[in-house]
């Protein structure tokens, strides 16, 4: 084991209060050398191995939330000396265990100034409750408790916790100083929880940093004297950490990065062969991704349209990043645009650096993809969403809406990949609604949350009604034919959707999901869904307005009970505008939950709408943006993006079609600009701090030409992850 760090950075009335002359030391292998916890007590007390051979340390942390652990920087710190250590994947391999069940750290986001970092396990962890940081100081001659894996007395390596009082010696700005009374902080024992302890419940106030380790195996020090860092006053920043969303992260350096396809970019002398390039968040440079570069699997061909679906995921679970690629052009053989996808890995170098790149095609790998044939017109990968379910396994849905099943040609299809699930699953199959019918391209869209996903079927036909669409939503549970388990399918003529069916309504031409937690109880199975329908007309006979649009959103809870919410257009109370013809409200939707670990809100969970066909003025198709809350009235609160408004740069502009091209993560909202005005597209970041939160944090405009992307392509910002 190597120590951590001596006493630095005490101050001086701690160090009186602890010792005398010396240095106190801590460890990141720092048990508590006193008695052995009681069975089931303390479950939330995690065992970290960091390392490997010369380089293993061994320190204690707590549990603080389901994938959440907090203990001390100094176990991570390239010098265990220090506290300094980098955001992102750790540099040595660690492995928690916490309970009797094991899992990897892999992410940490440090707080500066103190010996503090919260780290992220690859997935939520069961079988034990997180202890609750208090928000209460300790308080001199108050008596903690302190518990840990590291030695004790008699034994180098325990295997189990032990835990001994302390007596506050005084409480610091950052630090808290203790005495052992009937133990002391040994080595194995930083990072492991100072608790208080009232009616038997355990409150976390500080957390192990050093000690003299006085009577610890091995020792000749007498002095117990030891120093926690104070954690009391980090509840609010432990809470805002754990409930965030993840950023995107290709590099795993803890800062967000943006993918942005440019799908019609030539690639050499291949037009439209399809780019993605990657911008890496704090000003680490730019990287270009196509069928010709290095590390992406295959060639760039004319058509390919490399990027025309993009989604993110931590498929392998290292902490990085990982980026799914559509490319619906591609030619298998002689069958023309079959499609396929391919998950490029991220790693510390960034995306291609790491795993090799996973393709995705039909006719070749495993499962459902291996026994399907890629036949022309099946556009694999038109449609993408990816993400993790509540267990945290990661999870691909695929949309194939060329797929011919039988000689019902364009009937749509979709594969599920999840663990050892490789399925395919279409309207077929047993439990889902309707029938495959010809063009109905099922898979046209897809959306999903930790607990759902949905298809769309917006060439559905209801009746007599050609194109007016439908929708099906699944559960991530495998049901007995191997695949997703179908939970409702339903179109507009259904009792659960308000209004009715009617001819191109393209009911599901756009979806988006995003999880819903109502109650502080909640674990995230529940899920809200917001369906577009673009070609909806409005009025009727002579005042018949086409495809003004509309959008619907349901709320499907953790039973897979389905109940529509709202019901959004621009005759919405509250909404700006009204119905024109062509404006097609709804033509595309994003959904984000900007804190999916906390309880749900009309602040955190939003609604992003596009009207791409809205004239602002005299000028057409300038296009338009309607943010609302998913919870509670859509207009009590509306924000409206237009070009000039609301932080979105420019003028108004014919055809620019403001809100055809779109995505959403925890901190911004992204609105591509692949039709102008820059001849070559644009992609603007729109802080949601502004839209909701009215601040004025600056908003970041990416187009080729500046801030490193080269002065290349055709339509950069139709697609971002």
């Amino acid at each position: 084991m190597t120590s951590v760090r001596p006493g630095a950075a005490v101050t001086a009335a701690l160090v009186a209060a602890v010792a005398t002359a010396g240095a106190l030391t801590a460890t990141p292998a720092h048990a508590v050398a006193g008695d052995t916890a009681p069975a089931g007590s303390y479950a939330f007390a995690a065992a970290l191995a960091i390392g490997a051979d010369e380089t293993a340390r061994t320190c204690t942390g707590s549990l603080v939330a389901p994938q959440w652990i907090l203990t001390a920087a100094s176990c991570f710190a390239a010098d265990p000396e220090t506290t300094s250590v980098q955001a992102g994947k750790p540099a040595l391999k660690t492995i928690a265990t916490v309970a009797g069940k094991t899992g990897e750290i892999v992410e940490l986001v440090p707080r500066p100034g103190r010996d503090i970092v919260l780290a992220r396990l690859a997935r939520p962890t069961t079988g034990a409750a997180p202890v609750t940081v208090s928000a209460t100081a300790a308080t001199a001659g108050e008596q903690l408790k302190a518990v840990g894996y590291g030695r004790t007395r008699t034994e180098w390596v325990p295997s189990a916790a032990h835990a001994a009082a302390f007596t506050v010696d005084a409480v610091g700005t950052d630090d808290i100083g203790v005495t052992g009374v009937n133990g002391a902080l040994c080595k194995g024992d930083t990072g492991g929880p100072l608790l208080r302890e009232t009616n038997g419940v355990a409150q976390l106030v500080g957390v192990n940093s050093r000690s003299w380790q006085g009577g610890c195996f091995g020792e000749k020090e007498t002095r117990t004297g030891a120093v926690a860092s104070r954690s009391d006053d980090l509840a609010t920043w432990v809470t805002t950490t754990v409930t965030a969303a993840r950023p995107t992260d290709f590099n795993c350096d803890g800062e967000r990065d943006i993918a942005v396809a440019d799908p019609k970019a030539a690639v050499g002398a291949d037009a439209r062969a399809g780019v993605v390039r990657i911008v890496h968040g704090g000003g680490k440079g730019t990287t270009e991704l196509n069928q010709d570069a290095a590390g992406v699997p295959g060639g760039a061909e004319p058509d390919d349209q490399f990027g025309d679906a993009l989604a993110a995921f931590d498929h392998n679970l290292d902490g990085c990043t990982d980026l799914v690629v559509g490319v619906p052009g591609e030619d298998l053989g002689n069958a023309a645009n079959a499609g396929m996808v391919q998950v490029l890995y991220g790693a510390p170098g960034g995306l291609t650096k790491g795993q090799t790149a996973l393709t995705l095609e039909q006719g070749s790998g495993a499962g459902a993809i291996k026994a399907s044939a890629g036949e022309a017109g099946d556009r694999m990968g038109h449609a993408l969403a990816a993400g993790a379910t509540v267990t945290g396994e990661p999870y691909l849905v695929i949309g194939v809406p060329g797929e011919d099943l039988g000689d019902v040609a364009n009937a749509g299809n979709l594969f599920y990949l999840r663990g050892t699930t490789n399925a395919s699953t279409h309207q077929d199959k047993p439990g889902a609604a309707g029938a495959a019918e010809k063009d109905d391209r099922f898979g046209t869209t897809v959306a999903g949350s930790p607990g759902h996903f949905a298809v769309g079927t917006p060439g559905e036909d209801v009746g007599t009604d050609s194109g007016s669409g439908g929708v099906q939503i699944y559960g991530h549970a495998i049901n007995s034919s191997g695949g997703p388990t179908p939970l409702l399918g339903f179109d507009e003529d259904s009792d659960l959707i308000s209004g009715a069916a009617e001819p191109g309504d393209q009911f599901g031409a756009s979806l988006a999901m995003a999880e819903y937690r109502p109650s502080a109880t909640s674990t995230g199975t529940e899920s809200i869904l917001a369906i577009g329908s673009p070609g909806e007309d409005m009025g009727t006979g002579s005042a018949l307005i086409k495809d003004a649009g509309r959008v619907v959103t349901l709320r499907v809870d953790a039973a897979g009970k389905i109940t529509q919410l709202a019901d959004i257009s621009q005759g919405t109370t509250g909404i700006a505008g009204e119905h024109e013809a062509g404006d097609a409200f709804g033509k595309k939707v994003v959904a984000v939950n900007t804190r999916p670990g906390a309880v749900s809100t009309d602040k955190s969970l939003l609604l992003s709408i596009g009207v791409p066909g809205e004239d602002i003025g005299s000028v057409k198709d300038a296009g338009a943006i309607r943010i609302v809350p998913l919870l509670g009235s859509p207009g009590a609160s509306e924000v409206v993006v237009e070009e000039g408004k609301s932080g979105l740069p420019g003028a108004p502009g014919t055809s620019h079609a403001v809100g055809g091209y779109m995505t959403a993560a925890a901190g911004h909202l992204y609105v591509g600009m692949p039709l102008g005005p820059n001849a070559r597209g644009a992609l603007h970041a729109l802080p949601w701090t502004n839209i909701v939160g009215g601040a004025a944090d600056p908003v970041v405009s990416y187009q080729p030409g500046s801030g490193g992307l080269p002065a290349a392509g055709d339509t950069f910002g139709a697609v971002s992850q």
